[in-house]
């Protein structure tokens, strides 16, 4: 499985960014996740999907801001990121194949998302 990540850019704060994630091979019953990681940072859970899309799950700190979604068709997962603050700057990676709370099977590349004030 490859996963392609993109959508990210600069934008100023209280903006929108809509990223996308599309992937090479099965990945139908995978629950699909978005991470981000700020320089000097560890990286951090974003949100996650269930397989159905059915379930979705945010951290504390984007939840009401931020909407993941899956097209199922199109094997790919979408973060939309409004109300964009600058704390939220950071790469963005995609993950497939929840293995545990933080471990993925599959990984994209990152797309950087700068949030100006």
């Amino acid at each position: 499985v490859q996963l392609q990540a993109s959508g990210g850019g600069l934008v100023q704060a209280g903006g929108s960014l809509r990223l996308s994630c599309t992937a090479s091979g099965r990945t139908l019953g995978y629950t699909k996740a978005w991470f981000r990681q700020a320089p000097g940072k560890e990286r951090e859970f974003v949100g996650s999907i269930s397989s159905t899309g059915g379930t979705t799950d945010y951290a504390d700190s984007v939840k009401g801001r931020f909407t993941i979604s899956r097209d199922n068709a199109k094997n790919a997962v979408y973060l939309q990121m409004n109300n964009l603050k600058p704390e939220d700057t950071a790469v963005y990676y995609c993950a497939v194949q929840r293995i545990g709370p933080v471990r993925y099977g599959y990984w994209g590349q990152g797309t950087q998302v700068t949030v100006s004030s």
